[in-house]
């Protein structure tokens, strides 16, 4: 018996020092891991709002987790494609064109919002003083994207647009992308468009509640004249090449973030959201066939 007992105990120590072994190769093969995000504010914020959860991470993972933040979003898809960045914050569409030109990537997780919702909307602003109450009012005025790749930015709004029958080139005097969804409502409240898309949770979660926090813009100052149907949250993606086990213990700190590191989860959102819950590439397949048909709907009006 106490053979037996020492040979089991020594069967589970050789178990765990595998995977303690394991574990400390995914560490010396990854040194560091760079977290990327899509840059929805201006890099200051952008920094100053994942800054600690980045900690966090580095610590919940034993390795040290850098944040890069991207000029665009194509930079991000870039980053990914290219191995440089190993962990990525997508809007859903610049996660779907990130798979649509062949980058091997797997969602991990999204967000669930307060209300326990899983999922945010486009919309389009006016200024509140304009006179514009519908899309139709806004023949020949000037529009504002974000960025080719962003959901509530430019495809979901595009997909409306071609909804109406509207073609945004033909339809509007001018359409500018203008690189973030700050920016867009900027360019808006600066009169340079007359109307700007960004993305919308709620009454009191949006772009523009979080700009009317840092003072940036007064949220009475706009208007909403279009809203989208539900989109899906976005996803976090790391790439498919990392180990299984690194993959795994990305996805567990994750999960654990609104208990363990509580104040640092609840800054990603100015504590709008719930927790993390898994998703897979399944639960994108919607947004990957949008991404197709607006690839299809500039190659027709082109």
């Amino acid at each position: 018996m106490l053979t037996r007992r020492l040979a089991l105990g020594a069967a589970l120590a050789a178990t765990a020092f595998a995977g303690a072994a394991h574990a400390q190769s995914w560490k010396s093969a990854y040194p560091e891991l760079v977290l990327a995000v899509v840059p929805a504010e201006n890099a200051s914020g952008v920094t100053d709002r994942y800054g600690p959860f980045v900690e966090y991470l580095s610590q919940a993972l034993g390795t040290k987790v850098t944040l890069r933040v991207a000029n665009d979003y194509a930079a991000v898809i870039e980053g990914q494609r290219n191995g440089s960045i190993h962990i990525a914050g997508y809007g859903p569409a610049s996660y779907a064109r990130a798979v649509v030109t062949g980058v091997k990537i797997d969602p991990f997780v999204t967000s669930v919002n307060g209300d326990g919702t899983m999922g945010y909307y486009s919309v389009f602003y006016v200024r509140a003083d304009s006179p514009y109450k519908t899309v139709d009012d806004l023949k020949g005025k000037n529009l504002g994207l974000v960025d080719p790749n962003s959901t509530s930015g430019n495809n979901v709004p595009r997909f409306a647009l071609n909804k109406m029958k509207i073609n945004p080139e033909s339809f509007f005097a001018k359409v500018t992308y203008t690189g973030s969804h700050e920016n867009a409502v900027l360019a808006l409240q600066q009169k340079t468009v007359d109307v700007a898309a960004n993305w919308w949770n709620s009454e009191d979660d949006s772009n523009l509640t979080r700009m009317a926090k840092k003072s940036l813009a007064k949220k009475d100052d706009f208007r909403i004249v279009y809203k989208s149907d539900l989109i899906p949250n976005s996803p976090y993606a790391y790439l498919d090449s990392l180990p299984a086990d690194l993959k795994a213990a990305i996805t567990k700190a994750f999960l654990e973030a609104p208990t363990k590191a509580k104040a640092a989860f609840d800054k990603l959102s100015d504590g709008k959201d719930r927790e993390f819950v898994k998703v897979d590439t399944k639960y994108y397949e919607p947004v990957v066939e949008l991404i197709k048909f607006v690839d299809q709907l500039r190659k027709q009006k082109s």
